[in-house]
């Protein structure tokens, strides 16, 4: 299935770093009928630092179960994803796939299996095709190297377009480079990141510290986005820290250069999360939430989302209609502390309700020329305390109906 390019999709792939100890390639291995590369390696260099986080579906793949083990000795030196099969849902065949490409990999590279990650995207209960896997494998190895945005492509499933993204950062007086790519388009409310997401750095850092920030940018950035509400089996965040940009490795929030690399990361996971959103199945407008006076920032997070998945707040939005008491009920049900009395929203700069009622004078031109735009900005104030959040999300049209629908085909 082919799809033309999301009109929320930036102009053209932005520029992203080479990263010193990263090698990337692809490979046609035919996991299904489209001609196209869907397998993607990354080799890296020997004393690659690796954190991840991944999803907490019950129902993952052995891809996933495998990761989370492998990410906590903090080692790494190849990645491999293949795109069309997610091989989620497929028993001991699933295990047996993973297993055969992980031995094929250590044994080209001579090392560990524990430092070789795999991930799968695409269709659930089809086992990996191991025929497949193999012959993909004999290319890939040592294929020409290739572009990010090659990679980016490789790894897409319903993707419209490449999505890509990068930084750079002073850490010890040294500027390092930070590179990212990400796949998503549908099944997303990640619940810990996005469906397969990876950035790459040449900076020197602790494996501990690298999984201290990975899962704190992830929480300010993949884990504040939704498309449709659904959790992928799939879901998979990995960052790789190569070291080649030589100096000392970051190992704390104190030492030179923390902040910055902090920064920098974070900077490159939020473009990657809003290119998810911008290119949500069928998605026409791209809408940010900004949520104040929660209970507390987890509070504010769960009213946001609750805005965010609701069906009815965001076929208002597509439909173009000033609905905002759509956005009362999303907060309502939300379960989390409220005061009718005391809560106010926005669309826009315009508040259209406060304190339980329409704002007096209210006149809704204002909002529905807001909403004839393709950035949407909805503000609410919970109005009891100092929590907040901002989640990103976007509208629902039919065309996420038709190509759900016809997904398989």
């Amino acid at each position: 299935m082919s799809l033309p390019p999301s009109p929320l999709a930036p102009a053209r792939f932005p520029y992203v770093p080479p990263i010193a100890g990263v090698t990337l390639r692809t490979a046609r291995a035919g996991y299904t009928k489209r001609q196209r590369f869907d397998m993607t390696y990354a080799e890296l260099a020997e004393g690659t630092a690796v954190a991840g986080v991944f999803t907490k579906s019950r129902c993952p793949s052995y891809e996933v179960q495998y990761g989370k083990k492998a990410s906590m000795l903090g080692r790494a030196r190849a990645l491999i994803v293949n795109a069309g099969n997610s091989n989620a849902f497929t028993g001991l065949s699933g295990r047996r796939a993973v297993e055969t490409i992980v031995a094929r990999v250590a044994h080209h590279l001579g090392c560990q299996p524990s430092d070789v990650f795999v991930s799968s995207t695409g269709v659930i209960g089809v086992p990996l095709p191991i025929d497949k896997a193999e012959a993909g494998l004999a290319q890939v190895l040592t294929a020409e190297p290739c572009s990010w945005e090659d990679a980016a492509i490789a790894i897409g499933t319903t993707d419209t377009f490449a999505k890509g993204a990068g930084a750079s950062a002073i850490v010890g007086g040294k500027s390092v480079q930070l590179a990212g790519i990400v796949k998503g388009s549908g099944m997303i409310a990640p619940d810990m990141a996005t469906m397969l997401g990876y950035v790459f750095t040449d900076a020197a850092v602790d494996h501990s510290f690298l999984q201290d920030m990975l899962s704190k940018a992830n929480a300010r950035t993949f884990n504040a986005i939704t498309v449709d509400g659904d959790t992928s089996t799939s879901d998979t965040v990995l960052v790789f820290a190569t070291g080649q940009a030589g100096g000392a490795a970051l190992s704390g929030w104190d030492d030179d250069g923390a902040d910055a690399f902090y920064a920098a990361l974070e900077q490159v996971c939020r473009s990657l999360a809003h290119q998810v959103v911008r290119d949500g199945e069928g998605a026409q407008k791209f809408i940010e939430i900004n949520v104040t006076g929660a209970e507390s920032d987890e509070s504010a997070r769960v009213i946001g989302l609750s805005i965010a998945n609701s069906p009815l707040v965001k076929t208002a939005i597509a439909g173009e209609d000033a609905n905002w008491g759509r956005v009362v009920m999303a907060v309502g049900k939300a379960g989390e502390p409220a005061e009718r009395d005391l809560l106010s929203i926005r669309f826009g700069a315009t508040e259209v309700a406060a304190k339980g009622e329409v704002v007096r004078g209210y006149e809704e031109a204002p909002v529905a020329k807001h909403l004839k735009g393709q950035e949407i900005d909805i503000g609410v104030d919970i109005g009891i305390g100092e929590g907040s959040a901002t989640v990103w999300t976007c509208d629902l049209t039919h065309g996420y109906i038709s190509i759900n629908a016809d997904y398989r085909s």
